[in-house]
């Protein structure tokens, strides 16, 4: 008989020649008394039995063992995210480092991110912050090859590709911006839940809104027609990613102050940057968002 423990692991199992679990005689009525037919059968039946059990062990042994390791990664993602929530930059990345050879989408996105965040801390050397922008790209392109319908792949490649136009120049950067919306329209089909899909899409709509007149230019010539938004179609992602999360980003309520000033909207911009600075500061993001509040909240009076 084969047992498992309520954990998938294997404690242990008893082979009985009658046929039957409870002692009892096989079907017929003849167990396997001194019959030379009995005997034979007896003799050619363990074999088969020993190798049966063998393959039935191996197999409930390998079920217990991807159990077990998918268990461990289940805890692991938890562990990562509950990390995230923290703003636990380091340990989140030490942590995850550890799976940096993985082709498991759930860990390779959040490699992407976890590393970006690294990069992204206040302090870290210029060659040390490049390195790790390229480092975390790598993971979210990963992350796309193995799993397309996965919307945080699309999220973070499409993220990850924008900061890689910081090293490639104003002109990359312009020439990848609809390669950029494409995965991040991809990734709020996927996922309309995510607020942060929602934000940055509102992020590249107000970053098209106010393009200056030189940089319109060079789009001109890479696009022939370029790419254009507006401060209304900003403001519709802005509002829309507060609806799904209200308060899940300081930087959302940020820039719905500064779409509104665009507006000239001083009523409402005075609300969202109030809410902006008045925001509980955990990351260095944070405090850069509360110190741009107070000043922008300032010259409005």
């Amino acid at each position: 008989m084969l047992q498992l423990t309520c954990d998938g692991f294997l404690m242990g199992w008893t082979y009985r020649p009658s046929g039957r679990h409870d002692g009892s005689k096989p079907e017929g009525g003849k167990g396997f008394g001194t019959a030379q037919s009995g005997r034979v059968a007896f003799c050619l039946g363990l074999p088969t039995v020993c190798y049966l059990g063998h393959e039935a062990y191996r197999g409930i042994h390998s079920a217990a063992v991807v159990f077990a390791l998918e268990k461990a990664e289940e805890e692991i993602i938890e562990q990562a995210d509950y990390l995230h929530s923290c703003a636990e930059t380091e340990k989140l990345y030490q942590l995850l480092q550890q799976y940096n050879n993985s082709n498991d989408v759930e860990f390779l996105w959040r490699l992407a991110r976890a590393t970006r965040d690294r990069a992204m801390v206040q302090g870290v050397p210029a060659d040390q912050k490049k390195a790790l922008v390229y480092e975390a790209f790598g993971y979210a392109e990963k992350a796309l090859e193995k799993d397309d319908a996965c919307f945080a792949s699309h999220k973070w490649y499409g993220i990850l590709l924008s900061d890689l136009g910081d090293y490639m120049g104003t002109k990359h950067k312009l020439e990848k911006s609809l390669v950029i919306r494409k995965h991040l329209e991809r990734a709020k089909e996927l996922n309309p839940n995510d607020p942060t899909t929602v934000y940055i899409l509102g992020y590249w709509c107000f970053s098209f809104a106010e393009l200056s007149w030189s940089l319109r230019k060079l789009a001109t010539v890479i696009f022939g027609t370029p790419p254009t938004s507006s401060y209304e179609e900003a403001l519709e992602f802005f509002l829309k990613a507060e609806e799904v999360k209200p308060g899940f980003y300081s930087k959302n309520l940020l820039m719905l102050g500064k779409t509104y000033l665009a507006l000239k909207d001083k009523e409402n911009a005075h609300l969202w940057l109030t809410k902006a600075r008045d925001y509980r500061p955990i990351t260095t993001e944070d405090k850069e968002v509360h110190q741009e509040a107070v000043q922008l909240l300032k010259r409005l009076g």
